[in-house]
């Protein structure tokens, strides 16, 4: 049975049989997408269903839903299209409807003029009738009544008199009045924004393709879109056809894709055919012309770029094509491509109405034929005059309009029509919602959600140190760039300042200065009503304390608000005097406060102004390790949301619960056959995901927190297990023995996070029907927490009879199933891993296709689960001795293996990627030599055959491949490879064309690499070799031996490849790792385990570039100390809750405080008790007294930590205190405390703490605010928004800015459309496109979309992580190229203070921010300021790059400049002396750089001659001397811009005539041979020999996050 639920009309049985299970969910999908933001009270209970009959909509309802009370005939049969509230005009740009709704997506939040589109058709009937059972009523609710799939919507003020209007814009909102349409007309794109539909074009209803075929069509025949770059068989546009054209009065084409056209400036229905070919983009090293025309030679734009900071993905090889999927899922079945998929094209223009609201003026709203009547309620409840009512509808000359019709169909709507806003009777859910409503309106400056952490609020200052909107600031000091403005930074942001002050980390937003409008709004004792009061219409009472101290109680009843004479002790529900009845709670406020109506009109102005960033929810909660001291306010809708035991959303449904596993699995299933298919899917997951992860937080908290009855409560503590909100949730551990081989409780600890990965990995390779469960780890005062969702029926029955694959008990009893086979080979290509055979208790061979802890179980739903995939990856050598196993020397050498503290030490997903490729290319390179030979061989004698195994193969294969075999003939050597490709090909085939001797050079290769196949390059490993209790069958000896040498060589590979390149890449600066986060992060894109951090650190001690890995070495240091303590701070963590803060507290004196014996306080000082020892015998066992933290000291803390650094990283630190770490290592105490909060969850008060006092601790039990969680999840993707990101960056770094732009525009869009507003791969599309204006010189968008790019990344990231901190400078370079100089210094300086906070002064990546503040100071003619910055940068440039240095020579220019503005001519020519020596030595005399270098030294000099005459003049003549005027000039913005622009890696090369039809002939040529190898790869069988590069295709499941996440630090520029 499948139930929906409605508050009004109660649970609705649908027939199973008429929802197919992918459908179940795809239903509320498009409920909530088609029917608005009030579609919250509805959910999905489960069940089974069968195929759909009877309506073809894609809703697919059929069965006993209620009729439409009123359906007109132009209902009937006509095309559902939802469209955004906004401006219909024709120059409006299509947006794409989220098709999910959801947070921050969607539609009625934009303001301006865009346009929403839907995406699907869907009968208006089936919308009519979903309407009546979902959507009872209009009012929007809060976060308690969100629909379990669907977000809720932040609400922003918009239409006609919205202040500050512009600022509400989206990330990808290019409405007719975004600047974003000028300037791409200015460039020449699109103005359909995302929309790369032609230059005819200016409405889209799709992201820029909307394909006939999938975007990813079979990649192996060359038809894939993105990952390889070919047409993709589209047709023309049908201007002619019509939405009229649907199937058939009551159905609608499901599969259809609608949009919207006009021609520019006009508003005709469409332009002509040939003038609308839709376009496929090329991937990245391609421009592709469109199917049916000539290839044309794609345009060049007459200024390169050399962006210096290429990422790094795309610096390795900026246009290879995508390898062939391996498990083909992503392929397209015959006959699926163009199914239904017709494009049609509605022209439907836009119209005024005016809206006649009680009390306030007439006003008119721009509306769209398209939209329901529920989104101009959502319109209203947000504007700032009609934002206190929620409980309206709206009639049309005396009729009611329908909620869910649309305005269309509404008969007699047209231009100028008025609309009457008419207030409704309130029923007690009414009340409730308008109640939540004026709550949500009075806090909405209150950033205390922000800092508890709660509703995924988090913060963000950007706009304090912006002074607003950066778009309005613009306008305003436009012009007045010269004026006096304040450049001097607090003291201590000055360079050299030892000063870290923790205060101005959070600034005193004056936004935040409380605007008092109640002091009490609650819920009255008296309620509920009683029946008698009930039959008078009242339905619940308030209590109120007004700003001026007057107490009052207030009825709410059906017809609205009034005063009451109850009081706190006698109840008397009478009107009292004034007895003023008022529709809204805020109105009947205004008329009792003077003071609530003065503070509530400015508190909604104020709210209107802030940006939508500022306010929109996150995808996951994001904590604040500080928080300022804040005043505890009542609050009736926290309190209430606080002791509902549910999560809030589940309220509507009695003593029902969300079915976590049903609403993951069941997005699974959605169907990814096209774009609008897969985006629908992606966006479903990424939602349902979301929200399990904050219900699982909340959960694990109420678990360790003792709020959760266990379901084994008889038994100790460690060995409960809870369910809450339909999740399981179990203890870090060992239950039962269970890891007693392993490593007992500490394996149990790591355990959960490896099957995390696992989890990840599986999702991402996403076979089609083997299930995952939904998994989420949650570190909470020092417990670990897992929470999964539940197998249908698992409860039920024993694990034993559950498992029909794999092993319960680590490999005694061994299952296997042959289904479950069949759905982990399709997974074992791209993740490595080797079908083999163990034997069981009873000797029998089984066969399985992953490690045997890997169990299969059937749910009762008939889905096939796999779950505990803790060793998806083979075990990690270096950490698990094995005896009689000897490693290679590389390992011995350094120390290995080690014993570890546990046996569950795996390696990393991107390390066996890694791993592989580099066999690959070893591969490749043994067999390439061995044909050369071969041929030689020929040559001399041709009679004899030299088949004998290649000289290479004896070498041992980890080694990397020696380069001098290939470089000594380059030409022969490419030629080899190409041989070699060719031969693969042949042998792979198998048509028995191949030479023997050929065969014989293939299989010496494959076994040197040790490839499981002899034909074919294929290295799998096998995760069950070493596994404690695992046992092979004889006939696999053989096998079992190479896959114990394959690991072998895998630890020597890390050891010698990885590590070596990671310190490499540091020393050349190619990674900025600038706090443990992203320390650990850079060595996990390579596949380094953070346990091998001491080698790394040994590493870079031994380094011959030791100094320029000095910060490096800092932060490593600082990261293994944190690391360490972190593994101690469990032990506080597990006291009782009353002495937490004692604990936490006396654990920070002593890990950070130089007050040498610091005294715990227990928390028995306040209150005494007689019956004290009685009770504390009583307590429950999770609060066992546990009081060893408190006699600590700070020598035991840092003994502790030295010898957990020792056992865990085997690294010796020589410091015995905090202190003399300090000394020694150069640490700070502040970025200490910062990394240990940040690991352990510590929230601690804003305030300077003194931490090198002697004579009283640093800090006490009122510094500790919180305890927050630290939860580790899957991050579902967004792969086809990548796969456009990822090509738009190719084209950027070829120069094609055009091409490149649009697609990051479509990137953005289809993230949005994912993701919702908030995520950080969103904030790096933007970051992106700023850049990309600003390098077309269309500054106002570019500072537009990095002002967006910096909120996000203080709300998604944090307000001081590294990314911030980088986003922080690239607007300041914006701002001064929109000369706007205040607001660039104000924001360098945050950066600067954020970067000395989160690591201190000496960091390579200070020396470019010191250049920026030096060059603006420069530029206000800050000359001695500027100095300060411009020396320390030289400095640090020094240090870190070498006195040889190109970087710093440009610094000695740059200080020389300053030097001659002060016309101190000795120091600016002694500067610029050095700075041309470097050009000289580096670059040679004849350089461009060496020259101009030389010229400005003459310049100087001659200036230095003229000063010095005069100064002799003065000194003969005296005061009559005749005196030349000196010219000194300030130094023009223009110079500066260039500057900055030179040392932020953005460099213009402006080209003339000839080197442009040069470059034009060279890119011809090179399109001209990418062309005929295309079509040669065409004719060609795809090739089995290629391994999938790591990170190259979405199904290889976890790339390195360096390819496959725009967020990473490698992608930043």
């Amino acid at each position: 049975m499948f139930l929906l639920h409605s508050r009004t009309h109660g649970l609705w049985p649908l027939a199973a049989s008429s929802v197919s299970p992918g459908e179940r969910l795809g239903f509320l999908l498009a409920a909530r997408g088609l029917l608005g933001r009030g579609a919250r009270a509805c959910q999905l209970l489960g069940g089974a269903g069968g195929l759909r009959h009877g309506c073809s909509c894609p809703l697919g309802v059929r069965g006993p839903i209620p009729p439409p009370t009123r359906t007109s005939a132009s209902q009937e049969g006509k095309g559902c299209q939802v469209t955004c509230r906004g401006q219909h005009e024709p120059e409006a740009p299509g947006q794409p409807l989220d098709p999910v709704g959801g947070r921050g997506a969607r539609c009625s939040w934009w303001t301006g003029g865009s346009h929403f589109m839907a995406w699907a058709w869907v009968c208006a009937s089936c919308c009519r009738q979903l309407a009546e059972v979902v959507l009872p009523t209009p009012s929007g609710v809060g976060a308690e009544e969100r629909t379990p799939l669907l977000g809720p919507v932040p609400s922003i003020l918009r239409g006609p008199g919205t202040p500050n209007a512009e600022s509400s814009c989206p990330p990808s909102s290019f409405t007719s009045s975004d600047p974003l349409l000028e300037a791409c007309r200015k460039v020449g794109l699109s103005t359909g924004g995302t929309s790369t539909w032609g230059p005819g074009a200016t409405e889209a209803s799709w992201p820029a393709t909307v394909l006939l075929a999938d975007l990813e069509q079979d990649a192996r025949q060359g038809e894939c879109a993105l990952p390889r770059a070919a047409p993709a068989g589209l047709a023309p546009l049908k201007p002619e056809a019509s939405w009229i054209s649907s199937s058939g009065p009551t159905s609608c084409m499901g599969a259809r894709v609608e949009t919207e056209a006009g021609t520019r400036g006009t508003g005709s229905a469409g332009p002509e055919p040939e003038t609308w070919p839709l376009r496929c983009h090329g991937g990245p090293m391609t421009s592709e012309p469109r199917r049916g025309q000539p290839p044309t030679t794609p345009e060049l734009p007459s200024v390169m770029l050399l962006n210096g900071d290429c990422p790094e993905g795309l610096k390795k090889e900026a246009g290879a094509p995508e390898p062939p999927r391996e498990n083909g899922l992503d392929e397209a079945e015959p006959g699926e491509e163009t199914t239904g998929q017709e494009v049609i094209v509605i022209q439907d223009t836009g119209f005024s109405v005016k809206i006649l609201a009680p009390g306030i003026e007439p006003f008119s709203l721009q509306v769209s034929p398209q939209e329901m009547v529920q989104e101009i309620h959502q319109v209203l409840m947000d504007r700032e005059d009609t934002c206190h009512r929620t409980c309206f509808s709206l009639h049309l000359d005396g009729n009611m309009l329908d909620h869910f019709s649309e305005l269309r169909s509404v008969e007699g709507l047209q231009e100028g029509s008025v609309l009457r806003v008419v207030e409704e009777p309130y029923t007690v859910r009414e009340a409730r919602i308008h109640v939540r409503h004026v709550r949500d309106l009075l806090k909405s400056l209150d950033p205390s959600d922000a800092f508890n952490g709660v509703d995924c609020n988090s913060l963000s200052f950007l706009s304090v140190f912006t002074d607003g909107d950066l778009g309005d600031s613009g306008k305003r000091k436009k012009g007045l760039e010269m004026d006096p403005i304040d450049c001097t930074p607090p003291e201590y942001i000055l360079p050299g300042s030892r000063e870290r002050p923790l205060c101005p980390l959070q600034p005193q937003n004056r936004d935040w200065k409380p605007l008092q409008c109640l002091k009490v709004l609650t819920m009255s004792g008296w309620n509920p009503p009683p029946g008698n009061r009930k039959m008078h219409g009242d339905l619940m009472y308030l209590f109120v304390i007004t700003a001026e101290d007057r107490q009052v109680s207030i009825t709410a009843s059906t017809r609205g608000f009034y005063l009451n004479q109850s009081t706190a002790y006698h109840f008397n529900p009478k009107p009292a005097s004034p007895r003023f009845l008022s529709h809204s709670l805020v109105e009947l406020l205004n008329q009792i406060s003077p003071t609530f109506k003065k503070n509530f009109a400015a508190l909604q102005k104020k709210r209107v102004q802030r940006h939508p960033f500022e306010r929109i929810a996150t995808p996951f909660q994001v904590y604040s390790w500080t928080a300022p001291q804040a005043e505890h306010a009542m609050d009736c809708v926290r309190a209430e949301d606080a002791y509902t035991s549910r999560l809030g959303y589940e309220e509507h449904i009695p003593g029902q619960t969300r079915d976590w596993n049903e609403e993951l699995q069941t997005t699974r299933e959605l169907p990814r056959k096209n774009l609008p298919e897969r985006l629908l899917r992606e966006r479903a997951i990424f939602k349902v995901h979301s929200d399990f992860t904050a219900a699982a937080t909340r959960g694990a908290m109420a678990v360790i927190d003792g709020n959760v009855m266990a379901i084994n409560p008889s038994e100790e503590t460690k060995m409960q297990m809870f369910i809450w909100n339909n999740i399981f949730f179990s203890l870090g551990f060992d239950v039962r023995d269970h890891y007693k081989d392993f490593g007992g409780d500490v394996a149990a600890y790591v355990a959960p996070t490896n099957d995390l990965n696992g989890v990840r990995t599986y999702n991402a390779v996403d076979v089609e029907g083997l299930y995952t469960l939904g998994t989420v780890v949650v570190d909470y005062r020092g417990y670990r927490v897992t929470a999964q969702s539940i197998i249908p029926g698992i409860l039920e029955r024993d694990q034993e009879q559950s498992v029909i694959y794999g092993s319960i008990d680590f490999g005694k009893t061994v299952v296997s199933h042959p289904r479950y086979l069949e759905l982990l080979e399709r997974t074992s290509r791209p993740l490595k891993i080797l079908r083999h055979r163990v034997l069981n208790d009873r000797d029998e061979e089984v066969e399985l296709c992953s490690s045997v802890e890997c169990k299969g179980i059937i749910g009762n739903d008939g889905r096939h689960y796999i779950l505990d995939l803790l060793r998806t990856f083979p075990p990690d050598l270096n950490f698990l001795p094995v005896p009689g196993e000897v490693l290679p020397e590389e390992c011995t050498r350094a120390g290995f293996p080690r014993a570890h503290r546990h046996k569950l030490c795996c390696l990393r997903q991107e390390l066996v990627d890694a791993f592989v490729e580099h066999r690959y290319l070893l591969f490749m390179k043994l067999a390439a030599l061995q044909l050369m030979q071969q041929k030689a061989s020929k040559t001399e004698n041709p009679t004899s055959l030299e088949n004998g195994s290649p000289p290479s193969s004896e070498s041992k294969p980890e080694d990397p491949p020696a380069p001098e075999a290939g470089s000594k003939e380059e030409g022969s050597s490419a030629s080899g490879l190409a041989k070699v490709k060719e031969l693969a090909e042949t042998i792979a085939s198998d048509d028995g064309t191949a030479d023997p001797r050929s065969r014989e050079v293939i299989r010496n290769a494959c076994k040197a690499v040790g490839s499981i196949s002899s034909t074919a390059f294929d290295v799998r490993f096998n995760p069950d070799i070493f596994s404690p209790g695992v046992r092979f069958p004889e006939s696999c000896q053989e096998e079992v031996r190479d896959q114990k040498q394959l690991l072998k060589d895998a630890a020597a590979f890390l050891l010698s490849c990885q590590i070596p390149g990671l310190v490499k890449d540091c020393a050349d600066h190619a990674v900025l790792p600038m706090d443990g986060a992203t320390l650990a992060e850079v060595m996990r894109q390579r596949g380094i385990n953070m346990r091998y951090l001491g080698k790394v650190l040994d590493l870079v001690l031994r380094s011959p570039a030791r100094e320029q890995l000095d910060h490096i070495y800092k932060i490593g240091i600082g990261e293994l100390i944190t690391r360490s303590a972190k593994h101690i701070f469990k032990t506080p963590g597990h006291g009782d809750l009353s002495g937490l803060s004692a604990a936490i507290s006396h654990f920070l004196n002593c890990f950070l405080s130089s007050y040498p014996n610091p005294v715990a306080h227990l928390p028995a000082d306040e209150l005494v008790s007689k019956k004290r020892n009685r009770r504390r015998r009583n307590r429950p066992p999770g609060a066992a007294d546990n009081t060893a933290w408190a006699v600590m000291t700070p020598q035991e803390l840092w003994k502790n930590i030295c010898q957990e650094a020792k056992n865990y990283f085997d690294f010796s630190l020589e410091c015995e205190t905090v202190d003399q770490a300090v000394e020694i290592y150069g640490l700070q105490k502040i970025t200490l405390l910062r990394e240990i909060s940040l690991k352990t969850g510590i929230q601690i008060l804003l305030k300077e703490y003194s931490f090198d006092s002697r004579h009283k601790p640093a800090f006490t039990e009122e510094d500790v605010l919180n305890i927050f969680p630290v939860v580790k999840h899957v991050n579902p993707k967004a792969s086809d928004a990548f796969h456009f990101f990822q090509s738009g960056q190719a084209k950027v770094q070829q120069g094609f800015l055009k091409e490149g732009c649009e697609l990051i525009n479509e990137a953005l869009n289809l993230f949005n459309n994912v993701y919702g507003a908030m995520h950080v791969e969103i904030c790096a599309c933007l970051r992106l496109l700023a850049r990309l204006h600003y390098i077309m010189g269309d500054y106002a968008e570019a500072l537009s979309n990095q002002q967006k790019a910096v909120l996000m990344s203080e709300r998604v990231l944090g307000i001081e992580h590294p990314s911030t901190i980088q986003e922080y400078m690239h607007l300041a370079l914006y701002c001064f190229a929109s000369s706007q100089l205040s607001t660039a210094l104000s924001l360098l300086y945050r950066a600067r203070y954020l970067t000395l906070l989160v690591f201190g002064e000496d960091h390579p990546e200070m020396a470019l921010l010191d250049n920026n503040i030096g060059l603006v100071l420069h530029g206000v003619m800050e000359y001695d300021l500027s100095l300060r910055f411009l020396e320390n940068a030289l400095a640090v440039s020094t240090k870190y790059h070498g006195p040889k240095s190109l970087k710093v020579a440009l610094s000695h220019h740059l200080v020389a400049r300053v030097y001659e503005s002060k016309a101190e001519f000795r120091s600016a020519l002694q500067h610029e002396k050095e700075g041309y020596t470097i050009y000289k030595t580096q670059l040679g005399e004849d350089h461009e750089k060496t020259k101009e270098s030389s010229e400005y030294l003459k310049c100087l000099t001659q200036q230095a001659v003229a000063l010095q005459r005069t100064m002799n003049e003065i000194y003969r003549n005296g005061s009559s001397a005749n005196i030349p005027p000196l010219k000194f000039t300030a130094p023009s913005m223009a110079s500066v811009l260039e500057q900055l622009n030179v040392i932020n890696g953005i460099l213009f090369i402006p080209l003339s005539q000839k080197d442009l039809e040069n470059l034009k002939a060279e890119v011809a040529r090179r399109h001209q041979l990418q062309e005929a190898i295309k079509n040669r790869d065409k004719a060609e069988e795809p090739m089995a020999t290629e391994p999938e590069p790591a990170g190259a295709s979405e199904d290889a499941a976890s790339q390195p996050p360096a390819a496959k996440d725009p967020s990473s630090p490698s992608l930043q520029e």
